[in-house]
């Protein structure tokens, strides 16, 4: 019974959906109050439903109730606890379910902690927002219900897919999903605005911190799931430019766009249509990774769903809200007038310029995932475009972006002086020349372009740190006046700095673990050594071991350097009882920012067996700065002035940066 009452709370809140679909919509534009009042309660409330949903679906996991289909095909009794929690969005049903909870959370916190917005902007939004979650609710009820009964349940479960059952996909989904449909909110304030014709530095603020929230979680989501690759695949690799990755980093890398695209409209009311777009083509991009990953048209680790059927009803989802909401932006954004002129060598021309390379990088990720596809759906032609095109592309775009990075913070607003900002950043600009004639004695000359990449990461570093000294002048106000500016600085101001301290950081991560990291791969009896970068790896033997549903090949490996031991490791080959089904278990040693790797391979008799061991240098550097950079959003969330909203705009700005009234 309390699967049914899961059931019609998910059948209840979409009817609820359909209510906000259209009340409030009416509401905000006939400027009824009473209508528009009706948006905040109804989006509570169905989070409230589906939240009942989610949590009736994870009772049916908790208990192993084989009688619900899902569970039964992604469950087992004997699997640990904790996976049991997390099989519930290890499935398709199951994270569509929490795909949805997390919308209409969204809309409830636009509901509850929106009272500083115009009441017609939040209606409409959260009107917008209820189309949304409608169509991803008939998508649930309609081609995959979570709550599917069978007639003669089963004694055991088929058990999740054991790639699955780590603590690294307890952690990434949720992440990842928080990102992806935070940008739903920036999608419906954009339609919102287009509508109601409401746009301006006031709407820029409104959106920003919904904006840094969406990129902050999908930064660390990205990252977990990177991290959890590396080490749970066995490849060695942390990103592989795989469909389903890109899929998550072309919204990432228009978020980061939409971004800073916002900070120019709330400053200086310009870039509006530019704005609206890329809040538009984010949470799209979002949608495009929803369908590929359970359309089927992608064999992957990361593809939860190979059904057609479902794959078409996402696809006319997507056509339905990019061609709506394209439709609107074209009817509606040349009558937007034009905002504060500025010149190209300025702080708005560098936000500019970040945005022309980003979405430049975005096309580029896009068009090398998604040809693949176009070409095999209309010729019948396979192809595969992989990590050469990627790096042959993606790259060389990054490359200019980075360079000019340290120089946007420390420019003028509407003009700026390229010299006196090239002056401030003398010292950022000698540290990365430093380093790179460091790097080229460290390491010679058999790799030109690795040096080169870690005096860009240093310059990037050292530049945000030279953006907080600029702003506190420590040198001409002294220490004390200048340790009370420093903590006096707004958020936004720290937010920026981590964000690309962050980033240098992870530049620094990818190229020094890219281009320095050392591997063997060699066949391995008990007793043979090998030796890697100062390390002694010796193998001791392997020995059998059972897990609560697995059984698995264990390899005891001690680790010395200078003949004592540093740490002993034990990767494992797994099989997991009931798919049968094997995994790789990596065992890892970090020393400093550095790890040692080690992978099993195949067993070939005698005790011997394949062992491929790496030394990445530098290697967690990557998702530190990712960390880094998420701390930076927090930062920026947490700035005074975002919290408090935009002052209302003078009448001239007013008149200048709204649509007109249909």
């Amino acid at each position: 019974m309390l699967v049914e009452f899961g059931h019609f709370a998910l059948v209840l809140a979409f009817a609820l959906t359909l209510v906000q679909c259209f009340v409030p919509l009416w509401g905000g534009l006939t400027s009824d109050e009473r209508l528009m009042a009706v948006a905040p309660p109804v989006s509570v409330l169905t989070f409230v439903l589906v939240l009942l949903s989610f949590a009736v679906l994870t009772a049916a996991y908790l208990n192993s109730d084989f009688s619900v289909l899902n569970v039964i095909e992604n469950s087992h009794s004997a699997k640990p606890l904790l996976y049991k929690f997390t099989g519930v969005w290890g499935n398709h049903e199951g994270s569509m379910l929490l795909w949805v909870l997390i919308l209409v959370f969204f809309g409830a916190l636009v509901g509850l902690f929106g009272g500083n917005l115009p009441k017609d902007l939040r209606a409409v939004t959260l009107s917008v927002q209820g189309w949304v979650s409608a169509g991803f609710l008939l998508f649930l009820l309609a081609t995959s219900n979570p709550f599917a009964r069978v007639t003669n349940p089963p004694l055991e479960g088929g058990d999740l897919n054991p790639i699955l059952q780590d603590i690294g996909l307890a952690i990434h989904p949720p992440l990842l999903y928080v990102g992806y449909v935070g940008f739903s909110i920036t999608f419906s304030f954009a339609i919102a605005a287009l509508i109601l014709g409401r746009l301006d530095a006031a709407w820029a603020r409104w959106v920003r911190p919904w904006t840094l929230l969406a990129w902050c979680f999908l930064t660390l989501g990205i990252a977990m799931g990177s991290y959890w690759a590396y080490y749970e695949l066995g490849w060695g690799g942390w990103w592989f430019w795989d469909p389903v990755e890109n899929a998550s980093f072309m919204p990432w890398l228009a978020g980061t766009a939409l971004l800073h695209s916002a900070i120019v409209m709330e400053k200086r009311e310009a870039l509006k249509v530019w704005t609206v777009l890329l809040a538009i083509f984010t949470f799209s991009l979002s949608l495009l990774g929803t369908f590929l990953v359970r359309s089927g048209v992608l064999t992957s680790v990361h593809a939860f769903a190979t059904d057609p059927a479902r794959g078409v009803f996402i696809l006319a989802l997507l056509c339905f809200f990019i061609g709506g909401s394209l439709t609107l932006y074209a009817w509606r954004a040349p009558m937007l007038k034009q905002g504060g002129l500025f010149a190209p060598i300025s702080r708005e021309g560098g936000l500019v310029l970040n945005n022309l390379f980003l979405t430049a990088a975005c096309a580029a990720v896009f068009v090398g995932t998604l040809y693949p596809l176009v070409l095999d759906a209309t010729t019948g032609e396979k192809i595969s475009v992989g990590a050469p095109f990627f790096n042959l592309t993606f790259g060389p775009l990054m490359v200019p972006l980075l360079l000019a990075v340290p120089f946007g913070p420390v420019l003028s607003w509407k003009r700026g002086d390229l010299l006196a900002a090239l002056q401030r950043l003398y010292a950022a600009l000698g540290l990365a020349i430093v380093m790179v004639i460091f790097t080229f004695w460290l390491w010679g000359m058999q790799k030109v372009l690795a040096p080169l990449g870690v005096g860009l990461a240093v310059w990037v570093m050292a530049g945000a740190i030279s953006e907080i000294i600029t702003r506190v002048r420590v040198f001409d106000v002294g220490v004390k006046r200048g340790f009370a500016r420093l903590t006096g600085l707004p958020g936004s101001a720290w937010g920026t700095a981590l964000a690309h301290f962050g980033i240098g950081l992870t530049v620094l991560g990818i190229v020094t673990a890219s281009a320095f990291q050392e591997e063997r791969v060699q066949t391995m009896r008990p007793g043979d050594t090998i030796s890697l970068v100062g390390y002694d790896v010796t193998f001791d033997g392997a020995a059998p071991r059972r897990g609560p549903n697995y059984t698995e090949e264990v390899g005891h490996f001690t680790i010395r350097q200078g003949g004592t031991i540093v740490t002993e490791l034990d990767p494992s080959k797994r099989v997991y009882t009931a798919r049968q089904m094997p995994t790789t278990e990596a065992a890892i040693h970090t020393t400093g920012f550095s790890q040692l790797y080690l992978s099993l391979g195949e067993s070939r008799g005698d005790g011997a067996v394949d062992v491929r061991v790496y030394f990445k240098p530098l290697i967690t550097l990557i998702w530190i700065g990712c960390i880094i950079m998420s701390i930076g959003a927090v930062c920026s969330m947490a700035d005074r002035r975002l919290r408090i909203g935009a002052p209302k705009p003078a009448a001239k700005s007013k008149a200048a940066g709204a649509l007109p009234a249909e």
